[in-house]
């Protein structure tokens, strides 16, 4: 099983950045899909971005632009850069393995106007 760690998270003010990252456990990081999913309070989770094995990228329309998602096959880390944050970015933020249905426990990023 899998096992996943963000970190990252903290209070920001709006137009600033923060870079999240997810330590993930077990040799199927570099063959799995991952991905970011952020749970805004009041509201349902949403997916943020994604990444495919091969590196390609997926973003939130609400996100274009603004948020990167990377990964590092050799560190076993997938990252969430993010610039220009809004006050609407607030929430916990997760790093999951879809296919696998693994979840971390969240990390929270909260924006300041």
């Amino acid at each position: 099983q899998v096992q996943l760690v963000e970190s990252g998270g903290g209070l920001v003010q709006a137009g600033g950045s923060l870079s999240l990252s997810c330590a993930a456990s077990g040799k199927i990081f570099s063959i799995e899909d991952m991905a970011w999913y952020r749970q805004a309070p009041g509201k349902q989770r949403e997916l943020v971005a994604s990444i495919t094995s091969g590196g390609r990228p997926n973003y939130a329309d609400s996100v274009k632009g603004r948020f990167t998602i990377s990964k590092d096959n050799a560190k076993n880390t997938v990252y969430l850069q993010m610039n220009s944050l809004k006050p609407e970015d607030t929430a916990v933020y997760y790093c999951v393995v879809p296919f696998l249905a693994s979840w971390g426990r969240g990390t929270q990023v909260t924006v300041s106007s």
